[in-house]
């Protein structure tokens, strides 16, 4: 017993001091210091330089253009030819709508038919497609009561209200970056409204400011609604149910809504081809923003989208620069660049969802439940093995 011991109290030693060497924390190297930030940039590099976030950046910008697209058009109209028809063009975008996807609908054979879906869900679409109709009507009509500054501002409004609407319908939980980011973009907003002052682009004072204010933040609000559910139809049901739905009671909403409101406007468009062609730039752009959105929602969600399109006004300035001789300011670039890197920082940690606290217990086991049911036995049961040997005894052996 004594020479066993003797024994091991050197290998016992020898084994502590390995462990000993081991645990002891190296000195860090004046280089290795100077290397920490490199080291801090490369990983904050990995993190906001991956192939999802630059696919989000870009198909958000593409929504951008799309809008500012619809921007100039309508702009172009009215400062040339004094058409203001904000509920005709939007007829027009729910018509084409209308003409392919609830077209798709109704002779689609996988998944519900459109006349199961409007014998389920019809009052549901009734309600999006006035929330939508009335959404595009009124951030339009504001700007004929407030200013350009009020409009821009408070159209940010629809940002929290999608944020808290996501958090109570959705169950999206956000952390503390995804906050800090919606408020770097709000400055970046700040930023871009900061430039327009000072470029000189507030001469109107509208003519009643109250009456517009409160008209952009109503349709801010209806906006953050359509928003909310376009991302639960899309990701629980389908892309083309929500563009079909929206397209047929868009179009029957906007039809009865432009007959009370713009039909003497319409009477008054000095008709050539012109005007003819802008309506057509615009009815394309916004059909592509409604048939492209869906896509990047069901990718993203529908608040990185927001954030995302808030790049579209200065999309629309820098057009404007050459066809409305927009006077140019450094600001609008600062503005660009801290929306995009809020934007990126939104991006760049996904949200969760919360799950439920309490979930049903199902009846039966089901097809799905008894096969994962048979698996977890599988997984938990030892083997058994059974051997005969030649007399009466039987073994039998657990691995």
């Amino acid at each position: 017993m004594e020479a066993t011991a003797a024994g091991a109290s050197p290998a016992g030693a020898a084994v502590a001091t390995v462990f000993r060497a081991e645990a002891a924390p190296e000195a860090e190297t004046p280089s290795e210091a100077a290397g920490s930030p490199r080291r801090l940039l490369a990983l904050l590099g990995a993190k906001l330089c991956t192939w999802h976030i630059l696919k989000t950046i870009v198909l958000g910008q593409v929504l951008s253009l799309f809008i500012c697209g619809t921007a100039v058009t309508s702009q172009y109209l009215a400062e040339k030819y004094q058409v203001n028809t904000p509920m005709f063009q939007s007829f027009i975008n729910y018509s084409l709508l209308l003409l392919v996807y609830t077209t798709m609908l109704a002779f689609r054979t996988d998944g519900d038919s459109l006349w199961q879906i409007l014998k389920q869900r019809w009052w549901k679409y009734i309600f999006l497609g006035l929330a939508d109709v009335e959404a595009n009507y009124m951030i339009v009509k504001a700007y004929q009561y407030t200013t350009l500054t009020s409009v821009q501002l408070l159209d940010c409004f629809g940002i929290p209200v999608l944020m808290a609407l996501s958090w109570f319908i959705l169950r999206a939980r956000y952390r503390l970056i995804h906050f800090l980011a919606v408020a770097v973009c709000l400055l970046g907003v700040g930023t871009m409204v900061g430039a327009d002052i000072l470029a000189g682009r507030q001469d109107s004072e509208g003519s009643d400011v109250v009456i517009g204010d409160v008209l952009v933040l109503l349709g801010a609000s209806l906006y953050a609604i359509s928003n909310v559910s376009e991302e639960y139809i899309v990701k629980n049901l389908s892309r083309v149910e929500f563009l079909g739905m929206v397209g047929l009671f868009g179009t029957i909403i906007s039809g009865l809504q432009l007959a009370i409101v713009e039909h003497r406007e319409i009477m008054r468009i000095p008709w050539n081809w012109k005007i003819v062609l802008l309506f057509t730039v615009f009815a394309l752009c916004m059909f592509g923003l409604y048939s492209f959105m869906p896509v990047v929602i069901k990718v993203t969600s529908a608040t990185s989208v927001n954030l995302g399109i808030l790049t579209a006004d200065l999309y629309s300035l820098f057009f404007g620069l050459f066809l409305f001789f927009y006077k140019f300011s450094g600001l609008y670039i600062l503005s660009f660049v801290i929306i995009m890197v809020g934007f990126i920082l939104y991006c760049s940690t996904p949200t969760r969802t919360a799950e439920s606290t309490t979930l049903p217990q199902p009846s039966s086991t089901g097809l799905d439940n008894a096969a994962l049911k048979l698996e977890e036995n599988d997984s938990q049961t030892p083997g058994i093995t059974v051997q005969f040997s030649r007399g009466d005894a039987v073994v039998v052996s657990t691995d």
